[in-house]
């Protein structure tokens, strides 16, 4: 896109995130990645052309460790990363107002920002990974989880996808830590869950369950729940169509 430009921000052990940021009018987009994703891909190409359309600002950026950014992997958690989104949310907050678009493992972190960033007026989460390592942890076999738990290392599955990328244990004990709180600090901010009936990867029954504990608790919190024949990935053409309908939609 021309109007986008690359930035870089340091953390606080000065290792440098990298992202690309455009300035524009009225509102700006900030997007999420999901775990173990890179940046630049479909939906957020995608969100840089509608902004760039609308004249909106765009921004996304990699995590320390992954990517294009400074570190090595197995030295962050997820504390790290939610460190890296509150720098890039700082960078934003005294511009238009913001929209986050978190992705699958971005959009809890998503959720969790926006609770804090009185910038942030609007959440589109796609497919949330809500406490996916602790999930990860409770739903693999007693034996692995032992191993895991011992030897301090493991990766999310033998797929080669996953399997160079090993999780610390930490991990799992910051995911819980952090679920248990979901709703200690409550923000209204309009939401939108979109999520894959088909996605085995992370079950729609989990954006169903976090609806509707939230609405126990604020029956009147501003949040829609869509639902749509699809898998994690949500990249068909109809997805798309969904999803630019719900980042343009004025209200």
């Amino acid at each position: 896109m021309s109007s986008l430009h690359s930035f870089e921000l340091a953390a606080a052990d000065s290792k440098l995130i990298h992202g690309d940021r455009s300035i524009g009018r009225d509102r700006q987009i900030l997007f999420i990645t999901g775990f173990l994703s890179k940046r630049w891909g479909n939906k957020s190409k995608a969100l840089a052309q509608w902004c760039e359309e609308k004249g909106w600002g765009f921004c996304c950026y990699d995590v320390r460790g992954f990517g294009d950014s400074g570190g090595t992997f197995t030295d962050y958690t997820l504390s790290d990363w939610i460190a890296d989104a509150r720098l890039v949310l700082n960078m934003l907050k005294d511009g238009s107002p913001i929209t986050i678009v978190g992705n699958s493992f971005g959009g809890w972190i998503a959720w969790m920002m926006a609770q804090e960033c009185s910038a942030v007026e609007k959440l589109i989460l796609i497919a949330p990974a809500f406490d996916a390592i602790g999930v990860r942890a409770r739903e693999i076999s007693a034996d692995r989880r032992i191993r895991w738990h011992d030897t301090g290392w493991m990766p999310w599955d033998d797929d080669p996808v996953h399997k160079d990328w090993p999780l610390s244990w930490k991990w799992v004990e910051e995911s819980e830590a952090y679920w248990s709180r979901r709703f200690d600090q409550m923000r209204r901010v309009k939401t939108t869950l979109f999520h894959g009936l088909q996605d085995r990867t992370i079950h729609p029954r989990t954006s169903w369950q976090f609806v509707d504990e939230l609405l126990a608790r604020d029956p009147d919190y501003p949040i829609e729940l869509t639902l749509k024949m699809g898998d994690h990935r949500l990249s068909g053409p109809e997805h798309l169509d969904t999803f630019r309908r719900l980042v343009l939609d004025p209200s």
